[in-house]
């Protein structure tokens, strides 16, 4: 007969899944789980699969500065930001830290995929992060505000990705982001049940694998737009705005445009 007392079963590989607690835990667990993917991760499948998309081609600047102005006239578009985009990612970000914080890496001691899963999705989360701050601080807050003047956005990203350091930070914020992302949608799925089973979540890895090359795909391919053509300065930026917005001349800058 059994000990009342018995000791706990024993995993064989790897470590016990973390638990999402109680209470307030649980429901910022949630919340984290829920904001990585609407809206954090549905903006960066845009900005990736959609606005950057348009970069590459040979009308490239012309079709990126179009997509720039029709996001900037979006109505309410201040608050579609801030509630939609910067808010979410605050706390999906900060939040993660904290859970980061919170875990123990264990990838030596368990060489287990799970492990090694979750310890690449807490850093390639902090890579992309820092990639996402920066990338908005210089283009939203430095130089040419693309919101009044969306012509000049191409040679505005143009003027950071020629530069060999800030380049490489691209591609690896990018492949951070897009990783970030593919695996957040399986690890979303199995932990609010939508797909469960072995063979399912086999079949959905394969499908966030999928997604992960077409985003780093679309995205090296605009970065390869950005640098192979011929840069436009400052000036020549500012002279097409200032041709752009006489009377007369077609607009697609967001002041001139009707």
């Amino acid at each position: 007969m059994a000990s009342a007392s018995s000791s706990a079963p024993v995993l064989e590989h790897g470590v016990a899944p973390l638990r999402a607690g109680q209470g307030i835990s649980f429901v910022l667990r949630r919340l984290h789980s829920l904001t990585g993917i609407i809206p954090v991760g549905a903006f960066l499948f845009e900005h990736i699969l959609i606005s950057n998309s348009t970069a590459i081609g040979q009308n490239g600047p012309s079709a990126y500065a179009r997509q720039v102005s029709f996001l900037a006239n979006l109505p309410l578009v201040f608050f579609l930001e801030l509630f939609g985009i910067w808010i979410p990612i605050a706390f999906h970000a900060l939040y993660g830290f904290y859970i980061w914080y919170r875990g123990e890496g264990n990838t030596v001691s368990y060489p287990w995929s799970g492990n090694w899963m979750y310890t690449l999705q807490r850093w390639t989360g902090g890579i992309a992060f820092i990639y996402i701050v920066w990338h908005t601080y210089t283009m939203r807050f430095t130089g040419i505000d693309l919101h009044d003047h969306p012509l000049a956005s191409f040679g505005k990203v143009q003027g950071e990705v020629i530069h060999t350091p800030l380049f490489l930070f691209y591609v690896v914020g990018l492949v951070a982001a897009s990783w970030h992302f593919a695996y957040g949608i399986w690890l979303f799925s199995a932990k609010w049940g939508i797909v469960s089973g072995d063979k399912a979540q086999k079949r959905l890895l394969r499908a966030c694998l999928v997604l992960f090359l077409a985003l780093c795909g679309v995205g090296f391919a605009s970065l390869y737009s950005f640098r192979s053509r011929p840069v436009a300065d400052d000036d020549q930026n500012r002279a097409m705005i200032q041709s752009h917005e006489k009377p007369g001349g077609q607009a697609t800058d967001r002041k001139g445009a009707q």
